[in-house]
């Protein structure tokens, strides 16, 4: 699959190292165990002491008269199409969720405050370790598209599937209530609950209930099932993966509170894709147990047939289209990845640009938030003699060289650019890989430089060009638009956390723009060139990482 790429290339993206696993602190599986046993032990508590509860079988959901048995066309259809969706969206997660295989509930992301790792590396101590190594390689056959370092093309295959599962779902809840099927799925009374618990102690204690005919009644823990994974886990899905977005967090930073933080948010998201995944498991283990052909029959045929293994076929014929159309994802990313790409800033990339890129970001932090650790990242420009030379003079003898379409080119000192003017903010920083952190920035405007240099009319791109490299070599280089350069809080950052900026982080200057995502914020800056366009620049599609991985041109969200 990937014997077409280079030799560096498929040494990042197939490294020797390819183990994977799963770390989680004591404090979690006390929780975990907590969540699972104590309704396990009330459950057999319950059946020990005072007997099982009725029959579930008894006690099936009362639908009103109204209510129309079986599935309709659009149900069926929907329930297929989610399937391929969730295919999609779980499997490209998974291979985001590596790229930086820790979750965290604090924002600064300190190594080993993390509640679980799927690293078996521990961070070193003695040396640095940047963000970047410390991702891992997933099996393409667990993620799309698999393989190390594919963030930007499992991002591409993310925000391709997102709209269109929630184009879906609008939907399905549009027919929903629009016919009477709403009947089967939401609950009418309270009395929902009991009953509920009741169906869970029959299964907990292993006194399996006779199952209903889902064609025509739920028991009540079937319908809560159904009615969490609709009206749920969807929009927290969606409320979660929003709280992640730098345009959003940075404009609004009240919002991703509203699950603790940013990396609570995160978490969050896993977690739901957990619910998922074991909500699927159960689901699928119970239709087969309670008669594959005939629950077959009623989702691929809309009948109640005991005698007909129709559904049963036309379904496993869907299931195995769903697996080739995870292959053909797979071929794609590797051997057409740039038709995706641009595929996803047609749709994706003019969306943002039409809202959440418009969000101005907004001072909120104070000293108190500043994370007590910030993870580097990004290759220190070591091969290159004439930022060696600088850095030994501590960047004395360095000058920024300002070109391109502008009335008035500069070359200025560290000393005249502090001359100029000096904001501070204290800002959250979004990495594409998944952590975050909280830092102090001062820095020069770059509403001010703009100001000075005076771009032409026809500006609407900055780039900036780093010392260092990419992460396959050549220049590092990354470009914004005017507009976002002009917004509040961007700045050409010397100093962080009320220091001199440190070789790790970027000396001498690095590029904050607070509604982006990090790889955007070019560190060891060398020059900036006002252009007309970002096409103008590398191969047309914005910066380093857009060009040799993909990533996208809107870093937003």
């Amino acid at each position: 699959m990937i014997g077409h790429l280079s030799k560096a290339e498929q040494a990042v993206l197939y490294p020797k190292d390819r183990r994977l696993t799963m770390v989680i602190k004591p404090y979690m599986w006390i929780i975990f165990g907590a969540i699972i046993l104590i309704p396990l032990g009330a459950a057999w508590i319950q059946y020990l002491f005072f007997g099982l509860p009725p029959d579930p079988s008894a006690v099936l959901v009362h639908l009103p008269s109204e209510a129309t048995p079986g599935f309709p066309a659009w149900a069926r259809l929907s329930h297929w199409v989610n399937f391929l969706f969730l295919s999609l969206i779980i499997r490209s997660g998974l291979s985001i969720l590596v790229d930086h295989p820790r979750l965290y509930f604090n924002n600064g992301c300190s190594p080993e405050s993390e509640w679980v790792r799927f690293t078996p590396i521990k961070v070193p101590k003695d040396k640095m370790w940047t963000a970047k190594e410390d991702a891992r390689y997933i099996s393409p056959i667990l993620g799309l598209p698999g393989y190390r370092h594919s963030v930007g093309l499992a991002r591409v295959w993310h925000f391709l599937t997102v709209p269109f599962f929630i184009i879906n779902g609008i939907i399905f809840i549009f027919f929903l209530f629009f016919t009477n099927h709403w009947l089967r799925l939401v609950p009418t009374s309270w009395q929902v609950l009991p009953d509920a618990w009741n169906v869970f102690v029959h299964y907990a204690t292993f006194n399996f209930p006779v199952e209903p005919n889902g064609f025509y009644h739920y028991n009540a823990l079937q319908q809560l099932s159904y009615f969490a994974v609709v009206f749920i886990l969807a929009p927290l899905a969606m409320l979660t993966g929003m709280a992640m977005s730098p345009a959003i967090a940075n404009r609004f930073p009240w919002y991703p509170k509203l699950f603790g933080n940013r990396q609570s948010a995160r978490s969050g998201h896993f977690m739901v894709m957990v619910c998922y995944l074991v909500f699927i498991l159960i689901h699928v283990s119970l239709v087969v147990a309670t008669g594959l052909s005939r629950n077959m029959n009623h989702i691929v045929m809309g009948t109640d047939s005991t005698t007909s293994h129709l559904g049963l076929y036309i379904g496993i014929g869907i299931v195995l289209f769903v697996v080739l159309c995870c292959f053909i994802a797979l071929w794609l990313s590797w051997h057409h990845p740039r038709p995706l790409q641009k595929l996803q800033a047609d749709i994706n990339g003019n969306l943002w640009r039409r809202s959440i890129n418009t969000f101005k970001p907004a001072r909120y932090y104070t000293k108190k938030d500043i994370s007590p650790y910030f993870w580097p990242n990004g290759k220190i420009p070591e091969d290159s003699e004439r930022w060696l030379a600088l850095a030994k003079n501590d960047f004395k003898d360095y000058k920024l060289k300002i070109t391109g379409l502008v009335e008035n080119p500069m070359e200025l000192s560290m000393d005249e650019l502090k001359k100029i003017a000096k904001d501070q903010n204290i800002t959250m920083h979004h990495c594409i890989q998944g952590w975050s952190g909280i830092a102090e920035w001062g820095g020069l405007p770059m509403s001010k430089l703009i100001e000075l240099v005076k771009p032409h009319a026809n500006v609407t791109t900055v780039a900036f060009y780093s010392f260092g490299s990419g992460l396959y070599g050549g220049v590092y280089y990354d470009t914004h638009t005017l507009d976002n350069c002009k917004k509040p809080l961007s700045l050409l950052a010397w100093e962080m956390n009320y220091k001199p900026l440190t070789i790790e982080h970027g000396a001498p200057l690095r590029l904050r723009i607070e509604n982006q995502l990090g790889y955007k914020m070019v560190k060891w800056i060398d020059y900036i060139e006002f252009i007309e366009s970002h096409k103008d620049v590398g191969k047309g599609f914005g910066g380093k990482n857009e060009d040799d991985e993909y990533f996208d041109l809107l870093a937003d969200t």
